[in-house]
């Protein structure tokens, strides 16, 4: 395949990715939370989330360009992703909005323990800003893990990829086949993602000695409301629809 053919692919699958990245949504509120939760290495939030939604596109996919994953054009298999994802999203955004009522906010200071916690400053292996059984659902939800439960949480994420995504797979023929048109959709697509991810919670690290902690707190609220309405909205609108 000329590599003209090729830059062309990845150029316009970075494009696509990069439309889509920069729209919040459910991933993106998450690893703000998150970044600001994590003291250790919080720069690599966003890239470790990118990293699981990543894993679960390859296998998406893999499986688009095999042709097996027809019936999720099914409007049953649509209603039936959005009615789990959004469970699992309201789940998530509920578990931060009762972590921070009831007084467990974000400590800028410390390794990202409860505010006013014993041994605050020594966080865990992973720079996590959980307190162990008593940190939320999300808060202890390795961000790898996350990506792919986020994403896949998504009603809107399936119903891209088995419409623009496949759409975009087909119109430049893309198959197991010819797969250096495969390589380069897919780096082009990830690498969207990652570079906004990445930017957002190397912003974030690198300001949050300059946030107050009350703003930071406030932060992870709206954040939970955030995913909460991302997933209310997401829900309805696909059953609507």
């Amino acid at each position: 395949m000329p590599a003209g053919r090729l830059w062309i692919i990845f150029s316009l699958s970075l494009l696509m990715s990069l439309s889509g990245a920069l729209m919040p949504g459910p991933m993106l509120t998450y690893t703000i939370s998150r970044t600001l939760r994590t003291t250790r290495r919080g720069w690599l939030t966003g890239a470790r989330v990118v990293g699981g939604h990543a894993a679960v596109e390859a296998l998406l996919v893999f499986a688009l360009v095999l042709g097996v994953v027809g019936f999720l054009q099914a409007p049953l298999a649509v209603k039936l992703i959005a009615a789990a994802g959004a469970g699992l999203l309201i789940y998530m955004g509920v578990s931060l909005l009762l972590e921070t009522a009831r007084g467990r906010g974000i400590d800028l200071a410390g390794a990202g323990a409860p505010a006013g916690a014993p041994g605050g400053a020594s966080g865990s292996a992973s720079g996590s800003a959980s307190a162990g059984a008593k940190a939320s659902f999300a808060t202890r939800l390795p961000p790898v893990l996350a990506g792919v439960l986020v994403s896949m949480s998504n009603p809107y994420w399936w119903i891209w990829w088995v419409t623009i995504g496949a759409a975009f797979l087909i119109r430049y023929d893309v198959t197991l086949d010819r797969w250096p048109a495969l390589v380069a959709f897919f780096v082009g697509h990830e690498l969207g993602d990652l570079g906004w991810f990445s930017a957002v919670s190397i912003a974030l690290s690198l300001g949050r000695s300059r946030i107050p902690k009350g703003v930071a707190t406030g932060i992870q609220a709206f954040c939970g409301a955030a995913i909460i309405g991302f997933a209310l909205y997401l829900g309805i609108s696909t059953f609507l629809g």
